[in-house]
């Protein structure tokens, strides 16, 4: 089939490689002049399957209040006149309890566990390399209650046979050593050893590449204006660059999916949620972390990318503003100084933000919608680094007919319109 492909993100390029593989004439179509350059190009760099939880869980409605007053809060809300916004917080609320948190996490673990396997055959089939490295994920707890508080997720990980480790202090500075000069900050932590890191911006450059020697079509600097319908078919896109026709259609858009899938009566529940990262350059390897420390408190991740230090956090509800707030680079700073102090040159560090494609209940919308040839690929949330290989080849199994290697019928639209009304 002719295939077009809206968006050339890590979601969006993955989709593009493996139809092409499987023999399909794929196009991508993005207004940026090259990949991954929005949502994909600084995000925490981490490919996490055992961390693949839902923002929505028991407790968040009293934590958020909690963060919202924290000087170095995780959480921020930026109150806007839009019914979206507060009909999706809504929704999100709906979904803070213990058994919709373990029914959500289940519905992601395996997507991500999927996906990073796919990563793990492109590395062997393709040899890509994006500065990664396989040494887990160390969730780390500065008080004692978040310890005894990983009962709910040991279980869903224990469910799902994923392997972890509860570590104490002793046992945290063992897999990262740097921390041996601030034990006095943690009480001990929660360690996913088969979870991975890597630069996602890197990856999808490459990958993007490897699509084109298979013979994807490019078109960057291309405006998307709107999807054009013909009963039950999608007959083409309006673009910047004229209409743009093919068999098949794959929305990957993040956060962006929902506002062009509206006028066709298609109720998307992906809202854009902020986040921040800064990429520093290693000062000191001794001090710098060997893979991936999340620091619970603040809901920060600490990440080794080769050279450099990638510190990713915040959740900011505010639509689609791109805008740098210096508040939030100071929580970044704040958690990055107080746990690798010696690590990383500051002085030197790139501040971005990107918007992050949240469902109100954690996992994404992969598959087919009312419109016979249009399929979706989005709201991943924090995880589509996490997810995207994985998604992208589910979906290129359901358009080549074949059925996907992992059940993901719990993640079309219809099953979330259906949940939600």
């Amino acid at each position: 089939m002719k295939v077009l492909i809206l968006g050339s993100g890590v979601i969006g390029v993955t989709s593009a490689y493996y139809l092409a593989r499987a023999g399909h004439d794929v196009t991508v179509v993005d207004r940026q002049p090259e990949p991954a350059l929005e949502t994909s190009f600084a995000n925490a760099g981490e490919v996490s399957p055992g961390y693949s939880s839902p923002w929505a869980g028991p407790g968040v409605p009293v934590k958020a209040v909690k963060w919202l007053l924290m000087k170095h809060g995780p959480l921020v809300i930026r109150p806007k006149l839009d019914p979206v916004m507060w009909v999706w917080l809504l929704k999100m609320l709906r979904n803070c309890t213990s058994a919709r948190y373990a029914v959500n996490k289940s519905r992601m673990i395996p997507i991500a566990e999927y996906s990073r396997d796919c990563l793990r055959d492109l590395r062997r089939d393709i040899g890509i390399q994006y500065d990664d490295r396989a040494q887990g994920t160390l969730q780390l707890f500065r008080y004692q209650a978040q310890l005894d508080g990983t009962a709910e997720d040991i279980a869903v990980l224990k469910q799902y046979g994923v392997p972890f480790e509860v570590l104490s202090r002793e046992g945290c500075i063992a897999v990262e050593p740097a921390l041996g000069g601030v034990k006095e900050k943690f009480v001990g932590g929660l360690r996913l050893p088969q979870d991975e890191t890597g630069d996602c911006h890197m990856f999808t450059q490459s990958l993007a590449k490897h699509a084109q020697a298979l013979g994807v079509r490019f078109m960057f600097n291309t405006g998307i204006d709107r999807i054009v319908t013909e009963g039950a078919r999608v007959s083409g896109v309006a673009t910047s660059a004229g209409l743009l026709q093919a068999d098949a259609y794959v929305l990957a858009l993040g956060s962006w999916s929902s506002r062009l899938v509206a006028p066709l009566g298609i109720s998307l529940p992906v809202y854009p949620v902020k986040g921040y990262s800064l990429t520093v350059p290693i000062k000191d390897a001794s001090g710098a972390p060997e893979s991936t420390v999340m620091d619970e408190s603040y809901k920060v991740a600490i990440t080794r990318l080769g050279d450099r230090i990638r510190v990713g956090g915040t959740a900011e509800i505010s639509g689609f503003s791109d805008k740098l707030y210096d508040a939030r680079r100071a929580t970044l700073d704040h958690s990055l100084t107080d746990l690798f102090p010696r690590g990383g040159d500051l002085a030197k560090a790139t501040f971005w933000s990107g918007l992050r494609p949240m469902t109100p209940d954690g996992p994404p919308v992969i598959g087919p919608t009312q419109y016979a040839n249009l399929h979706l690929n989005t709201g991943h949330g924090t995880l589509g680094w996490t997810m995207s290989c994985g998604s992208g080849r589910v979906l290129a199994d359901m358009l080549s007919g074949k059925k996907p290697e992992i059940d993901v019928s719990a993640l079309t639209v219809d099953r979330y319109n259906h949940r939600f009304g």
